[in-house]
């Protein structure tokens, strides 16, 4: 299974009840074979440029693991669902996930140098 980024842009009328159309996109993965690993809802914001006539959407980010396969499912779902305006699919960058947690053990540090400090 190799690690992918899944972004989508939900439509804006979506915003007061979003959860069946999250669920929808998780139960898309699992059944795909995939495993969700993160996500991230980001919130409402303004498009750059409007999509099926919508200046506004519900932007939603998942860090998922999928068989080789899965992405063309998804892909081929995901064209047709209304509650999709735009979505983008992309292999994970591995050296990302060597730079947070390089990251996360500086900061570590950081925190028990200071609590010496502190004592």
């Amino acid at each position: 299974m190799k690690d992918y980024e899944l972004s989508i842009l939900f439509h804006p009328d979506l915003e007061m009840n979003l959860d069946p159309a999250v669920d929808k996109v998780k139960k898309l993965i699992e059944t795909a074979g995939g495993k969700i690993v993160k996500e991230e809802p980001e919130g409402k914001k303004r498009l750059a440029y409007p999509i099926s006539g919508q200046d506004f959407a519900v932007y939603y980010f998942f860090d998922v693991q999928l068989p080789a396969e899965a992405p063309a499912k998804l892909s081929s779902v995901m064209n047709i669902t209304d509650e999709v305006l735009r979505f983008l699919l992309v292999k994970a960058d591995p050296r990302k996930a060597k730079y947070a947690a390089r990251a996360k053990e500086r900061s570590s540090a950081t925190e028990e140098t200071t609590k010496e400090g502190e004592e």
